[in-house]
């Protein structure tokens, strides 16, 4: 069983396009849905789907974190709840932990060919869109991959010699438009470039995002802000 967790940024589409291209079945594709991706993000996914289904390929399955009453928790309600940033502020990464890497193996977890697979003592292939211009991070994960007894983890873009390059031409090769990248629209690692975009595109988000460092301006102590030493608000807000 071949399994795509879909990120809806550029790798993992150019990854989508370069299976179906070289006949390499895939059973089940997964999307882990924060609550927070930027709107180019949902909009490139809609348009993926109607590739998917032209193409004759299992259509995204979309996975949500949700809490012990089984109400959706998405990273933003977490974070308003706690008074505090995507850990990734702090120096973790256990936003993506909770939210992305959980609901797609509890899905997995309870889905019956999943279960008839690791039942028979196999592994389930997981295709993994590192580029092969990201080894250094392909070989800090080798080990504990290999070490996985229900996963079989595939670097196919990486064998192919892909780099990000390579992958913004497979895309426009296909006719899509470039993705733009995929994150939170509160993420503490976006650019201010990035941030600055935001605000003007998408002032409603931005907005949110505020009010997301402003709640938790009481409990900072290591961080000043989503810019982890500085605030989006101080900086962005200011008036010159």
């Amino acid at each position: 069983m071949n399994i795509l967790s879909f990120g809806g940024g550029t790798n993992s589409t150019a990854l989508l396009i370069g299976l179906y291209k070289r006949q390499i079945p895939i059973d089940l594709i997964l999307f882990a849905d924060t609550g927070a991706e930027h709107p180019h993000t949902y909009q490139h996914i809609e348009g993926v789907r109607k590739w998917l289904k032209e193409k004759g390929l299992p259509d995204i399955t979309v996975v949500r974190k949700y809490d012990k009453n089984g109400d959706r928790l998405t990273l933003e309600d977490e974070c308003l709840k706690s008074g505090t940033l995507p850990s990734i502020a702090y120096g973790y990464k256990r936003c993506s932990l909770k939210h992305k890497i959980a609901p797609q193996d509890k899905f997995c977890n309870s889905y019956p060919p999943c279960r008839e697979v690791w039942a028979r003592g196999e592994r389930i292939t997981k295709f993994v869109g590192y580029d092969a211009g990201e080894m250094r991070r392909v070989t800090h994960v080798m080990e504990r991959d290999a070490a996985d007894p229900k996963y079989h983890k595939v670097y196919p873009l990486v064998e192919w010699g892909w780099n990000r390059e390579d992958c913004v031409r497979e895309i426009e090769k296909e006719g899509f438009t470039l993705p733009g990248k995929s994150s939170c629209f509160f993420c503490p690692s976006m650019k201010k470039s990035e941030i600055i975009q935001l605000k003007e595109n998408y002032p409603d988000l931005f907005e949110r995002a505020i009010v997301m460092e402003k709640n938790a301006l009481p409990n900072l102590r290591t961080v000043k802000g989503l810019g982890r030493n500085w605030s989006w608000d101080e900086k962005f807000n200011r008036k010159d």
